[in-house]
């Protein structure tokens, strides 16, 4: 496997303004965690840091309507024709996020990589504990092949948290015999167990963790879908995208790992402010032309 750096002088002191503002902002004095978590859902962001929309796409909301429950989702296309569809997972420790945050990557992968895109807002703990995300992925996966007008190939991909759901649906799909999709793009994702994370108790809670909740933990991970690896270099779960990177290599399945050398995990969310996350917008987009021509 080949573990390609990018790096650019830029990439260390765009990361450190951006950890000072963000340190900065005010948190929420007075209120227990799970009133200030619902207050940070809420949260538009910001366009200066988080960039706008790419409007070279036409977008439409959805309602994803899945077994017991509708799901928001957002569909990016960039041409009325068929295209390959990713299906794209926002991070946010499994408790956060949404689909508003990161409409910089998804429209700008639609664009540039000629695919239509869906973004998804899966279920959140803790009022909807593991595995009530893993297996709105792993349905709306379904729901995609049954609803949307593609080519018939599909990728799935996220960030942080989304990055681990995508894993952890192909590993349940595959142990399923379901259709698996072409290609996974996994960006910083969370793929192995950390108790002293912020939400773990919220997610995992006491609750016996069923497969492909962890995706590190999984007895092989042969016959997955080949995969993209984004990592950050000054990222506290850089550790489990280069583990993964490599399991999946000796495992049989073609990996590229890409590494931002000096840059933050979720710098994806960021693009106005880290060109990192510009950059992987471009490489991401490049990656999915090349895959699917």
């Amino acid at each position: 496997m080949i573990h390609e750096i990018v790096d650019s002088p830029q990439y260390g002191p765009e990361t450190d303004a951006l950890r000072k503002l963000l340190a900065d902002q005010p948190d929420h004095p007075g209120l227990d965690p799970y009133q200030a978590l619902l207050l940070d859902r809420e949260e538009l962001p910001d366009p200066a840091v988080a960039g706008e929309r790419d409007p070279r796409v036409a977008v439409e909301d959805l309602a994803v309507e899945l077994p017991g429950r509708t799901l928001q989702a957002r569909l990016y296309r960039p041409s009325p024709r068929p295209r390959p569809v990713l299906l794209w997972l926002h991070g946010g420790g499994f408790v956060g996020g949404d689909l508003r945050d990161i409409e910089f990557a998804t429209s700008g992968i639609a664009a540039a990589g000629n695919v239509t895109v869906i973004s998804l807002n899966y279920r959140l703990a803790p009022e909807n504990p593991c595995p009530a995300g893993l297996h709105d992925v792993s349905d709306t996966l379904a729901w995609i092949r049954a609803n949307v007008d593609g080519d018939g190939r599909i990728a799935v991909g996220g960030q942080s948290a989304g990055g681990a759901l995508a894993a952890g649906a192909c590993q349940l799909a595959r142990d399923a015999g379901a259709p698996l999709p072409d290609r996974q793009i996994l960006c910083y994702p969370v793929l192995d167990l950390h108790p002293a994370a912020d939400w773990h108790e919220w997610y995992f809670g006491a609750r016996d963790i069923p497969a492909g909740a962890v995706p590190l933990q999984a007895a092989t991970l042969a016959g997955l879908p080949p995969t993209l690896m984004l990592a950050a270099g000054r990222d506290w779960l850089r550790d489990d995208a280069l583990a993964y990177a490599g399991r999946l290599e000796q495992d049989g399945v073609p990996t590229r790992l890409v590494e931002y050398a000096d840059t933050m995990h979720a710098f994806l969310n960021f693009p106005a402010a880290l060109s990192a996350g510009r950059h992987a917008v471009e490489l991401i987009a490049a990656d999915l032309r090349a895959a699917f021509g």
